[in-house]
């Protein structure tokens, strides 16, 4: 397939480009004390993304996986138990493509060139087409702000300017800031990310920047999250896509070698 003709299938939807990367958020860098209790103070900051069954949102992304630009719009739908459904929106005519994953299968339509990946886990398709190569559930939990799907406190630390920090064990860990008398997520970690969080309403982030710290594999992503309802009914079809007989297959190295979302 000509490159420039999968780039223009993909971000057939793509906005204008943006003029320069927001500014990178100051965490906090002294040792701290320790906080007397993390488990608790981590189940009230969860309480909302740790009660989301099912999702549907518009995700906008923007920045730049290597040399590459992101940009474009996605209809995107999550169930808990690790369904996934992202569509790519055109400004006309079918989608620039269709990402169909259950647990244990993957599709890639791209129903204007008919062609499709098949075969191949979500994580590594999404990773081919945006460069963040995240599954469904972790995806789901960083863009709702649990950053994992199955966190595990193992401790907690208070730092200066009303920063705390929570380690959820392994190498993620959450940034807390004082918001009046609550707790608010701002930041997090985990292997192989950096991610911060913003605008949020009704328990949710509503703005999600994630910068991988890999730097064979650079990337600065941006997603703005709208449009959000949680534990709506999501029929259990928007997690298959019906690929006609005939087409032609690309494989996953395919879309990541032609892609427009990774940098060459």
């Amino acid at each position: 397939m000509n490159r420039s003709r999968l780039q223009i299938l993909i971000l057939a939807g793509a906005l204008a480009a943006s003029a320069c990367a927001p500014r990178r958020l100051a965490l906090p860098r002294d040792a701290g004390m320790p906080m007397s209790d993390p488990a608790a103070v981590h189940a009230e900051v969860s309480r909302t993304c740790r009660g989301v069954r099912t999702l549907t949102a518009e995700l906008g992304l923007s920045g730049r996986a290597g040399d590459q630009r992101l940009r474009g719009r996605v209809l995107a739908g999550f169930t808990r138990e690790g369904a996934m459904r992202l569509e790519g929106l055109a400004p006309f005519g079918p989608p620039a493509f269709v990402l169909a994953a259950r647990p244990a299968r993957a599709v890639l339509w791209l129903p204007r060139d008919k062609r499709v990946v098949e075969h191949a886990n979500a994580a590594d398709i999404l990773g081919a087409l945006t460069g963040v190569p995240l599954a469904p559930p972790d995806l789901l939990a960083v863009i709702t702000g649990c950053v994992s799907p199955a966190p595990a406190v193992t401790g907690g630390r208070l730092h200066e300017r009303g920063w705390a920090t929570i380690d959820l064990g392994g190498q993620t860990a959450l940034y807390l800031q004082r918001a009046g008398q609550t707790w608010e997520v701002r930041a997090a970690r985990r292997a192989g990310w950096e991610i911060e969080y913003g605008m949020w309403q009704g328990g949710l982030p509503h703005q999600v920047r994630l910068r991988s710290t890999d730097a064979a594999t650079p990337v600065d992503a941006t997603v703005q999250i709208s449009q959000i309802e949680s534990n709506g009914e999501v029929p259990d079809s928007a997690f298959d896509v019906e690929v006609p007989a005939g087409v032609e297959a690309l494989t996953v190295e395919e879309l990541r070698q032609a892609g427009p979302l990774r940098g060459q």
